[in-house]
């Protein structure tokens, strides 16, 4: 299977087996300026990888898709509205295809083979460039927007980013976009959440004082998540989770048990991604897999 993980600075692609190993790997930026360029990026990834062995190809991709066809019909990071991009691919490599938004292919992944294993229910929450999540109830991915990076966190707060007009957001306010931002009005110009989570374990004081405040935002989102579905765990992975999590997940947790009701006020678990960077990789090859076997 090729499993393409389109995000918004990056797209990585890989040839992946149903056991979720990666056998080959291969990456390019993400074009931001037009719709075109998109499409050529995702299908030059597909090509480098393409041969004889592959049976059908998955796509994660940071967007709202519609329910049942999996039409994009907007994406907050990338220029893409209304449009087939399962189609396009389909029809470029004649190949079954499958999409999800990038997020809950991640979700997939974590729960099948990483750290939501023998869950039933779970909730994952990515922390990148913005701020993607993805929700397994009852033992199946839900497979709406679930667009937990927009829930309001700060009512009136800072503007979000990308196509969203809203203010206050989680994406806003613990994103690794957020962190480089602190980071800047921290130490200027060239500065990033990098340099911020250096800093913090070094026990500079500014860094460590912003990544409590960006944790705590996380765990007030949590909390609400916890209300709203009673997972067994939460995972947090992306880019800047993994890279902030010795830092970010315990007083997350402990923020989060605030807000939550019994019985997980107590027992609530807030967890790091097993996956890593593949995480998106190997869920989109899995939504692959499911186009292949008919599940979807």
């Amino acid at each position: 299977m090729i499993g393409v993980d389109v995000g918004g600075t990056k797209i990585l692609a890989g040839v992946v087996d149903r056991e979720g190993r990666v056998l080959r790997r291969h990456m390019s930026e993400s074009p931001v300026t037009a719709e075109p360029d998109v499409l050529a990026a995702l299908e030059g990834q597909i090509a480098a990888l393409l041969d004889d062995s592959v049976a059908a190809i998955g796509v994660g991709i940071p967007a709202n898709l519609e329910r049942g066809t999996g039409r994009v019909t907007r994406a907050t990071n990338l220029p893409l509205t209304d449009l087939d991009v399962a189609g396009h691919v389909r029809d470029r490599f004649g190949l079954p295809v499958g999409i999800e938004n990038d997020a809950g292919a991640a979700t997939l992944a974590e729960w099948r083979l990483g750290a939501g294993r023998g869950t039933s229910n779970l909730v994952l929450l990515t922390l990148g460039t913005g701020v993607g999540g993805g929700v397994v109830v009852d033992g199946a991915l839900y497979r709406g927007w679930a667009e937990v990076g927009h829930m309001v966190v700060v009512t009136g707060g800072p503007p979000c980013q990308g196509a969203c007009h809203g203010r206050g957001h989680l994406e806003a306010l613990a994103s690794g976009s957020a962190a480089d931002r602190a980071a800047q009005e921290l130490w200027g110009a060239g500065a990033d959440a990098r340099l911020l989570v250096e800093r913090a374990r070094k026990g500079d004081d500014a860094a460590l004082a912003v990544l409590r405040e960006i944790a705590g935002y996380l765990g007030a989102a949590i909390g609400s998540l916890a209300n709203l579905f009673d997972p067994e765990v939460v995972v947090v992975g992306g880019g800047f989770g993994d890279a902030a999590a010795d830092l970010l997940l315990e007083p997350a947790q402990e923020a989060a048990r605030a807000e939550a009701l019994a019985p997980a006020d107590e027992r609530l678990r807030v967890v790091g991604a097993e996956l890593g960077a593949e995480a998106g990789l190997v869920g989109a090859a899995l939504v692959g897999f499911e186009a292949l076997d008919g599940v979807r």
